[in-house]
């Protein structure tokens, strides 16, 4: 028994016309209030507010940024502008903790030359020279 599995399920439907229910509605509040600016403010007080608010409608129906839709684009705009912001960078502060790296770091290195001068060796060579005076024991 098949099924028939739906696909192209990222495609909005075309409701009206060649446009879907979302940009329907960017268009139609857009010119709402496009029309309400111009009964309000007449042609010339209205003009540069009616095209700033077509513009936006325009965007908001038509205008995908690394194909998302642009309300998103607004959304994470309005979203960084209102929430606090955390400042990390402080020179004196980095300054003071690569001292402390450098000296943690020359101390291992001092610690590592005590090891090795106690020795004399690496352990490998110890195990490996071990190894040469057993085999020659053995002849």
């Amino acid at each position: 028994m098949r099924f028939k599995v739906p696909q192209f399920l990222d495609i909005e439907d075309k409701i009206f016309g060649p446009f879907t229910f979302r940009q329907f509605v960017y268009i139609a509040g857009g010119g709402g209030i496009c029309y309400v600016l111009f009964q309000a403010l007449g042609f010339l007080l209205g003009l540069i507010p009616i095209i700033i608010v077509g513009g936006f409608a325009l965007m908001l129906a038509f205008y995908r940024p690394n194909n998302k839709p642009f309300i998103d684009l607004v959304e994470a705009s309005f979203k960084y502008l209102i929430q606090s912001k955390l400042y990390i960078w402080q020179q004196r502060k980095v300054k003071k903790i690569q001292k402390e790296k450098n000296s943690i770091s020359d101390d291992l290195n001092i610690i590592k030359m005590k090891e090795h001068q106690e020795f004399g060796r690496s352990k490998l060579k110890d195990l490996s020279w071990s190894l040469d005076v057993l085999d020659k024991k053995e002849e």
